[in-house]
This record gives structure tokens, sequence and C-alpha cells, in this order.
């Protein structure tokens, strides 16, 4: 029986990813494996284009689908609504991506990843410079909605071009980048903005963001080589559905899910809630400085991509038990009434979070071996739902308990996470127990 189906943690560690062999291992710049495999490796041809190209449309897309989250404070001033009303520029985002990143994945299936991820970052653009001009609250969360849904096409689609276009060996670092690339668009984003903001309001900040997302995108296109190892799909929604039930059957792909959604639901909460406790009493800090608290997001780029290390040294189950103890104490200390000691927690709940989303997200390409687009699909949108859940609860539970409230609820989702995460292995050691023979 396959680790797939076991659960068992070998699905991601670093000696058991592929299949084992008695050649010598090769040369980081040996562009083929010891099967002869032609994909690209670290220090091979392609490589590191590829590699910026797909870290820029990371930059670019968590800088857009996050880019109220740090003026959520000057849009209820502006629009005269509360925290939870203002969350909605968030969560409508978010849930348009979760409801769309299906279907997009099962177009990039039909015309091509890097068909499908321009196509995507073309719109999203375009409706980026559109979104500052936004006249009331409602035409924002429209808006907001339509951008996130035209982002769907990107995170599952660039995960099955790395799948299908990178050595097994080099995958979850190739992953990780990506995720490093979402960590620092979404604190540039939120960087900038607030600098912005501060001094032209969140209309211009959103407008400049929007020409930064441009910029990406385009960049990005020019970058990206062209796949070699994509095999065109099928459209017929009876395949689809087929492929979906698939993967839902499989119960160590719905405990990565929810893992998944659970780390967002933290994150999202955290970060939508963030700038309302710093821009009040006892801290009050000015929009800008709001801002730049997000510079703690370089954090995630160095735990996201190095991901693949954690997992060699502690297999995946140890290296998800170390992103959320790590996450409940940034989760602890953030309660302190010292900004330090807030900053500090913030660090932390950052490391943990893309710590545990690197881990979760490369052991789903590395568990599908059939479509890897619609396997990464599921993950992402049950992530996204989190990041929704979050942000909107989050919001509801700091109107009613304050930043106490918040941190409750991103407890309960890190319980979560280590419940999954032990029962995981209590199946594993069974059917593991079940496979030796009786003496």
């Amino acid at each position: 029986m396959s680790p797939a189906d076991t659960g068992a943690s070998t699905v991601m560690d670093a000696t058991t990813a592929v299949a084992p062999t008695a050649s010598p291992a090769p040369s980081v710049a040996n562009s083929r494996t010891e099967q002869g495999d032609s994909r690209m490796t670290p220090g091979g041809p392609g490589y590191r284009r590829m590699s910026f190209a797909l870290f820029l449309a990371g930059v670019a897309t968590f800088a857009l689908l996050y880019s109220t989250q740090a003026l959520l404070p000057l849009i209820s001033g502006d629009f005269g609504v509360t925290a939870s009303e203002a969350s909605w520029t968030v969560a409508a985002a978010t849930g348009g991506l979760a409801l769309f990143v299906l279907p997009m994945s099962a177009l990039s299936e039909r015309f091509g990843r890097r068909t499908v991820m321009t196509a995507s970052l073309a719109v999203a653009v375009t409706v980026a410079l559109l979104v500052p001009f936004a006249p009331s609250m409602s035409a924002l969360i429209v808006l907001r909605a339509v951008q996130g849904a035209a982002l769907a096409g990107v995170p599952a689609s660039a995960q099955a071009y790395l799948a299908e276009e990178v050595t097994p060996r080099a995958l979850v670092t190739a992953i990780g980048l990506f995720v490093a690339g979402n960590s620092v668009g979404g604190m540039s984003g939120r960087v900038l903005t607030g600098w912005v903001a501060q001094a032209f309001g969140w209309r211009a900040a959103l407008a400049v963001l929007g020409l930064v997302a441009v910029a990406c995108a385009v960049a990005f296109r020019l970058l990206l080589p062209a796949p070699r190892h994509f095999a065109p799909g099928s459209l017929r929604p009876r395949a689809l559905a087929h492929t979906v039930r698939g993967h839902l059957a499989n119960p160590l792909l719905r405990r990565l899910y929810a893992i998944g959604a659970l780390f967002m639901t933290v994150f999202g909460g955290v970060y939508t809630v963030i700038g309302y406790r710093l821009t009040q009493g006892p801290f009050s800090l000015p929009q800008g400085i709001v801002g730049s608290i997000f510079l703690v997001y370089l954090v995630g780029t160095v735990s996201a991509s190095t991901a693949g290390t954690l997992v060699a040294r502690l297999g995946r189950r140890g290296a998800l038990y170390l992103a959320g103890g790590t996450t409940t104490a940034g989760l602890l200390l953030s309660l302190a009434g010292s900004l330090p000691l807030v900053l500090l927690g913030l660090v932390l709940i950052t490391a943990g979070f893309f710590a545990g989303h690197a881990v979760a997200s490369s052991s789903v390409s590395k568990t599908a071996t059939e479509g890897r687009a619609q396997a990464s699909a599921l993950y992402q949108s049950a992530y996204y739902i989190g990041s929704s859940v979050g942000s909107t609860v989050g919001a509801l539970a700091f109107r009613a308990q304050g930043w106490s409230g918040t941190v409750g609820m991103g407890l309960l989702a890190v319980l979560g996470v280590v419940t999954i995460t032990v029962l995981g292995s209590r199946a594993a050691r069974r059917t593991q127990a079940a496979l030796v023979p009786a003496h």
C-alpha cells in the first residue's frame, strides 16, 4: 500500500520522496536525474528563470489578494463601516479565489499552466487599476470578488507546472520559493500601501500597488519557460468530477486540505485585525508604521523557502508539529501589552504559518500522481476558504472580545492542526502494524 493510502509520512520524507535507486546522486548542474528525467533541477537550464518568474507571480498574487488588508482602518473611516464590514473587502477576494480555483485548474489542464496563469494575472491587474475608483463599499467588495476569482488561475496552475517541470527532489524547494514569493508580495504590498496611504490616502495606495502588479505580470510572462512536459487533458465535467472524488477519497489529502485551511484561518484572522489593534490604544501607531509591521513577512519568506530542509530533518508530521507550536507561541505572545512582544508574536505566527503552508501544499503535490492541478486546486480552495473564515470570524471576535477574541479563534484553529496530525500519525502506525506479519 502506498504512503498516500496509509497516510504515512514517507510521502514527504526527503529520503523517500522518490523511488529508491542504486545510481549515485546527480550533480545539481545536471538537468537529468538518475532516472533519465529531463525536468528542471537547481543549477540546470531554465531553473533560475522559472523560479524568478513564479516568484514574481507569487508577489503579484498575494499583493493584490490582500491589498486592502493593511488599509482597513482607513477604509472603515472613509465609508463609515465597522471592522467586520470592512473585512469583507478581504473575504470577498479570498472567497472568489476559493470558488474559482477548481474551474481554473480544469482550464489549465486543457489550455496549459502558463496560458492560464498569464490570463489570470492579466485580468487581475486590470481590475486592480479599477479598484481605486470604487464609488461605494458594495462596489469595492464586488471588484475585490472579481479580482480574487481572476487570481484563482495562478496558485493551482503554478504548483501543477512545478510538479510537471521540476524534478521530484527539487519540488519542495521550488514550491517553497513560490510560497516565498507569496510572502514577499504580502509584505511589500502592505508596507507600500501603508506609507502611500498615510501621505495620499488609501485609493492612491491601491493605484500604486496595481501598477507594481502590472510590472510583475509582464515580467512573469517574459521569463517563464515554455512547458516541456505538459499533456493537454479533457474539459469533460464527468472526468473532472471523477478526479475530484478520487482526491477527496484519499485520507492523506483530506488531512492536508484541512491543515492548510486551519493554518490560513489563523493567519487571515490575525492580519485582518492587527491594523485595528495597532492604530488603537495603547499603541496608537500611524498608518505608515502599521504598514511597516508587515516586514515580518520576511520571516515567512525564509521559513517557506527552507521547508524542504525542515522536512528532511523532522519528517512531514514533525515539521507540522513545529509549525503549529511556533504559531501557538506567537499567538500567546501577541496578547502582551508591550509592542516589542507583540511584534515577536507576529514573527512567530508568520514563521509557523508559512512553514506549515509550504509543507502541506508541497505534500499535496507529492501525493497526487494524477490530476495534480485539481489536487492543488482543492488545497487552494480549502486554504482560501480558511482565509475568508479567518478574516470574517477574526474581525467579529475582535469586535466582541478585542484582540483576545481573535487570539482565541487562532488557538482553536492550531489545536485542529495538531489534532489532525496526531490522528494521521495513529492511522499510519495502525496501518504499518497491520502490514507486519505475526510471529
